[in-house]
């Protein structure tokens, strides 16, 4: 069976920093596209930063030079490292992984997903 643990999110101030972690069991991160998406109460979810089957990497427009992922095979995990952030990152955050190669910038092509966590941002 394929789960996610996440943790990680919190109550930041804008202009600075969270690392958020999403941990797979049952699952291999290499073998997959992966991504992190966000969603805000009564918006559609959103991707973030995904990384497809072949190595492209997409940044959502408003993310770019402050977000990052990255992976750490031999624990399985990956991670979204959120600088700079703003108000308007507050979400919650999701960690996804599927078979994806093309439009892996949409949240409908994963089929694994995290439980979500929080992240807000105060001004």
């Amino acid at each position: 069976e394929v789960q996610f643990e996440e943790s990680g999110g919190g109550l930041v101030q804008a202009g600075g920093s969270l690392r958020i972690s999403c941990v797979g069991s049952g699952f291999t991160f290499a073998d997959y596209a992966i991504g992190w998406f966000r969603q805000v109460p009564g918006m559609e979810s959103e991707g973030v930063v995904c990384i497809n089957g072949i190595g492209d990497v997409y940044y959502q427009d408003s993310v770019k030079g402050r977000f990052s992922i990255s992976t750490d095979i031999a624990k399985n995990t990956m991670y979204l490292q959120m600088n700079s952030l703003k108000p308007e990152d507050t979400a919650v955050y999701y960690c996804a992984a599927g078979l994806v190669y093309s439009d892996y910038q949409k949240p409908a092509e994963y089929d694994y997903w995290g439980q979500g966590t929080q992240v807000t941002v105060s001004s």
